[in-house]
C-alpha cells in the first residue's frame, strides 16, 4: 500500500478511537487510578536512534523529576509511529504522553483521541503563532511543540570564495552561482526531489516564498517555482539524480564535494561537524523577487495528552507536557539537537549560544505549518506536489501540465 492510501486507511480506522476509549481505564499499567496519587507515566516517542534517543531521555528525566513521576518509555521508528498509535488505540493501551509529528496532530485530534491542553490549564501563550497553528484544531491547542526545524541553504565557503561568489539571496543569484560552481563531477546545487513527503517538503520553500499556495496548485506562482527547479536540472547545474535522492543523500553529496550548495535542514549539522575539512555556512531560502519573505515549512515533534480514561493520569501527563515547554527544557533540547525553541522570546538568547543556527532561527520565525490551510487534506496535496515535481523533472509532463496530471493520478 502506498503512503497516501496507508495513511488514509489508518486515519479512517482511527476515527473509531473515541468509542473505544470512553469507558476504558488507563492502559499504562502503572501508577494510581483516577483520584489517587500518580507515580508512573507511560511515554511513546519516535526518537529511537542515538544520539537523539539519549538527548530526549535527558529531557524526559528532568521533567519526570520535576513533576514527581517515574517514566516508562517506549520508542518506535518514525515510520511506524502512526501504525503504533492505531494499534495502541484499538487495544486501549494509549500512552499517557504521546509524541506526534506536527502535521499529524490535527488528524489525531479530530478523532477525539487527544485532550485539549486547556482542560488542564496549560499556558501556551509564550509559544509562537506558527508553532501553535500546527497543533490547533477547532480553536483548541492539542500539544506543546518541541524545538522546531526547517529548511535553509548550506554552502561550501571555500568553494564560493574560490569562485568569487557571495551567498545567494535571490533565485537569479542562486541560478548564476549554481552554474558557475558546476564543473567536472561537482554540481552547483543539490536538493531532494524524491517521490516522497521529503520531496514535497523540499519544494515548499520555493513554492511558498514565491507566493504559491497548496490550495491552488495550478497557480502561476506554484508553476513558477516548478519551472525554477526544471531550469536548474535542464541547465546541468543540478544532477538529474535528485529525483532519487532523499535529504541524507543530498548531505552525502555535499560532504563528498560533489555539491557546492544544498537545500537541507539543521539536523545535518552533527554529520557535517564530523568532516571538519568541509567548511560551510548557511543562509535562508532565496526569494524570487525583492520584497518576498523566505518561507519554509515548520518541522518538529509535539508532546500530546491522549484521552486514556484516567483523569488523574491525564492531569499529571499535562504537567509533564507543560514542563517540556519551559525555557530550560526548550533551550537544552534546542542546543543539543540543533533545533529552534518554539518560543520567539528565546531566539536571541539561543542564537547567541548556538551561532550556527542564526539563519535557521530566522527561517523558523517565518515558517509555516504544512497542515495550516488544508488540515487532514494535506497528505493528498503533498502527494500531488511531489508527483508533479517528478513528472516535470523527468520529462513526464510540462510544467504547465504537471500538477493537473499529478492530481489525476
Amino acid at each position: 500500500m502506498n503512503t497516501r492510501r496507508k495513511m488514509t486507511a489508518i486515519l479512517a480506522m482511527a476515527a473509531v478511537v473515541p468509542l473505544t476509549l470512553t469507558a476504558c481505564g488507563s492502559g499504562s499499567g502503572g501508577g494510581a487510578t483516577a483520584g489517587g496519587d500518580v507515580k508512573t507515566l507511560t511515554v511513546l516517542d519516535s526518537y529511537n536512534n542515538e544520539p537523539d534517543k539519549g538527548i530526549l531521555q535527558a529531557s524526559i528525566d528532568k521533567c519526570a523529576a520535576q513533576v514527581g513521576v517515574t517514566i516508562e518509555r517506549t520508542s518506535v521508528p518514525g515510520k511506524d509511529r502512526m501504525q503504533t498509535v492505531l494499534q495502541r488505540s484499538s487495544s486501549k493501551t494509549l500512552p499517557d504522553v504521546l509524541m506526534l509529528d506536527n502535521p499529524e496532530v490535527k488528524d489525531v485530534a479530530t478523532t477525539g483521541a487527544l485532550a485539549p491542553l486547556s482542560d488542564f490549564n496549560v499556558d501556551t501563550s509564550a509559544f509562537a503563532g506558527n508553532s501553535l497553528d500546527a497543533v490547533t484544531q477547532d480553536g483548541q491547542v492539542y500539544g506543546l511543540p518541541l524545538p522546531a526545524d526547517t529548511l535553509g541553504l548550506f554552502y561550501n565557503t571555500d568553494m564560493l570564495a574560490a569562485a568569487g561568489i557571495a551567498p545567494p539571496k535571490t533565485w537569479d543569484e542562486l541560478k548564476a552561482a549554481a552554474a558557475k560552481l558546476t564543473k567536472g563531477d561537482q554540481y552547483g546545487l543539490a536538493f531532494s526531489a524524491a517521490a516522497t513527503y521529503e520531496g514535497a517538503w523540499q519544494f515548499l520553500p520555493f513554492m511558498w516564498t514565491n507566493g504559491g499556495d497548496e490550495t491552488k496548485l495550478d497557480s502561476p506562482e506554484v508553476k513558477g517555482a516548478l519551472q525554477f527547479f526544471v531550469d536548474l536540472v535542464n541547465s546541468g547545474s543540478v544532477s538529474k539524480s535528485v529525483v532519487n535522492w532523499n535529504q541524507a543523500d543530498v548531505k552525502d553529496q555535499f560532504l563528498a564535494g560533489k555539491a557546492a550548495i544544498m537545500v537541507n535542514g539543521p539536523w545535518q549539522i552533527p554529520a557535517l561537524a564530523k568532516v571538519p575539512s568541509v567548511k560551510w555556512d548557511t543562509v535562508q531560502i532565496p526569494v524570487n523577487k525583492a520584497g518576498q519573505t523566505p518561507t519554509a515549512p515548520l518541522g518538529g515533534m509535539v508532546w500530546t495528552v491522549p484521552r486514556t480514561g484516567d483523569k488523574a493520569k491525564q492531569a499529571k501527563a499535562a504537567e509533564f507536557v507543560a514542563c517540556t515547554g519551559t525555557e530550560d527544557s526548550q533551550m537544552a533540547l534546542g542546543k543539543a539537537r540543533h533545533t529552534v525553541p518554539t518560543q520567539n522570546d528565546l531566539h536571541e538568547k539561543y542564537v547567541a549560544e548556538v551561532p550556527t543556527m542564526a539563519a535557521f532561527t530566522k527561517q523558523v520565525e517565518n515558517a509555516r505549518s504544512r497542515t495550516g490551510k488544508l488540515g487532514k487534506e494535506w497528505p493528498e496535496a503533498a502527494t500531488t506536489i511531489y508527483t508533479a515535481v517528478q513528472l516535470a523533472l523527468t520529462g513526464g509532463a510540462s510544467v504547465e501540465e504537471a500538477f493537473s496530471k499529478a492530481a489525476a493520478r
